[in-house]
């Protein structure tokens, strides 16, 4: 049987850096590593009531980069450039690079964005509203990185704000129907 979950090593208020630094639960990179967490279970709540596979499929792929984009917020600067010669996934510019198409094919569109500043107008959109608040209050969380000693590569923060971009597209697509 394997140990358990409960290791009692938070008891204190910390919890561990991807290399085994301890941390306070509160610090500012475990902050944004928990918002990124509460992003993907958005996104996977979004991915349970699509009926579109390609969706579904796109959603996957989103989840896998936000793990990636976790590990390398779990590492503190004094380990950057070990992670960075790692072989966990990273996030990278093919990932940028994706979401600007998306956001060009959902530009391409027309969709209207009428009623957009009151979410709701069906279970999708406003799932898919859900999780672009989530991706903003990330988003928040990590530029707020740098000023706690926690250097970022650039395509990290370009990655997140185009994410929320495309969460806020994919819900008035939800809004204005099949198609």
């Amino acid at each position: 049987m394997a140990g358990s979950i409960a290791t009692r090593r938070g008891d204190d208020g910390t919890t561990g850096l991807l290399y085994g630094q301890r941390v306070a639960k509160d610090h500012p990179q475990v902050e944004a590593v928990g918002a990124f967490d509460e992003l993907n279970v958005e996104l996977g709540a979004v991915r349970l009531i699509t009926a579109d596979e390609a969706t579904k499929t796109f959603l996957i792929g989103l989840q896998n980069t936000l793990v990636a984009l976790m590990g390398e917020l779990a590492c503190a600067e004094s380990d950057a450039e070990r992670y960075a010669d790692s072989t966990f996934a990273k996030v990278t510019e093919a990932h940028l690079a994706l979401l600007d198409a998306t956001i060009a094919d959902l530009e391409g569109r027309g969709l209207s964005f009428a009623g957009w500043a009151t979410p709701g107008a069906t279970p999708l959109a406003v799932a898919w509203d859900r999780a672009r608040v989530a991706a903003r209050r990330a988003e928040r969380r990590i530029a707020a990185l740098p000023a706690a000693g926690r250097r970022l590569r650039p395509v990290t923060l370009h990655w997140t704000n185009r994410l929320s971009d495309v969460l806020w597209l994919m819900a008035r697509a939800a809004e204005n129907g099949p198609g």
